[in-house]
């Protein structure tokens, strides 16, 4: 009976989406964290009787034909990129983007991390950097008793050195476009790695190329909307159960057969 095999495949494909509507809600308040949806597709047709092929000898055509689904797969678990909203942080070192654009972070091995996550603080030896100590680059050094540090939203950083009454330019930070932002590969800790699927980043000043501009003291939130994942979950259970109860009918089915005399 096609019937058990048909809706375990529901049942697992349930399991998965109501895994990534989870992990959804898990991440509600992740700094620039971008909500994930699962897409399923159909499995293989049995082809019982064929469409269009001929009935008999006068060339007479089979119109529609017998074809039977044997359930359903997940095709792919996409990352929506729409913008988040904006927290007012009043950190001098908190950033937040307004557009496609991602920071660009140095990781231990030499490549180049993205993130849209603009929680930065400072090391020991006066670079910008992530919460996990990775330096943001371009590398930006602010010297010790610096003050009035501001950041434009061309991404120029400025600051008044000790001694002196004018701010002086520090650099200029830059930011990543991807013409597939969704083919990014998630490393986990707010970091993403380009893939072929992603293509090669564009590389800018905030404000040009349609990378996106900065916003000094503001993060971005979590595109998480509580509403919608929660509509989604209850969607994702009544298909789980439903799915539940067809295994439940194809055995009370399988059931009665037994008992046939």
């Amino acid at each position: 009976m096609r019937a058990l095999n048909i809706a375990a495949t529901g049942m697992l494909a349930q399991q998965l989406n109501v895994d990534v509507i989870s992990n959804n809600i898990a991440n509600m308040n992740t700094t620039g964290f971008k909500k994930q949806r699962a897409e399923f597709q159909d499995l293989v047709y049995q082809n019982l009787e064929r469409p269009g092929v001929a009935s008999s000898a006068a060339g007479n055509i089979v119109p529609v034909g017998i074809q039977v689904g044997v359930g359903v797969k997940t095709g792919a678990v996409g990352r929506i990129t729409e913008q988040g909203s904006m927290q007012r942080t009043d950190n001098p070192y908190d950033l937040a983007i307004s557009g496609r654009g991602y920071f660009q972070v140095l990781l231990p091995s030499g490549e180049t991390a993205y993130t849209r996550a603009g929680n930065f603080a400072l090391d020991a030896g006066g670079q910008i950097v992530t919460n996990d100590g990775y330096t943001l680059e371009p590398a930006i050094t602010i010297p010790q008793g610096a003050r009035g540090v501001s950041i434009a939203q061309d991404g120029t950083v400025q600051a008044v050195l000790q001694g002196q009454t004018a701010a002086q330019t520090l650099g200029q930070i830059q930011l990543a476009a991807f013409v597939n932002p969704a083919g990014l590969e998630a490393q986990g800790d707010n970091l993403f790695l380009a893939t072929t699927a992603s293509g090669d980043p564009t590389v800018g000043a905030p404000g040009s190329e349609g990378v996106g501009s900065l916003t000094q003291g503001f993060l971005e939130t979590s595109n998480v909307n509580a509403v919608e994942e929660i509509s989604s979950l209850i969607v994702a259970q009544r298909a789980y159960e439903m799915n539940a109860r067809v295994i439940t009918a194809a055995d009370d089915m399988l059931q009665a057969t037994s008992q046939l005399r």
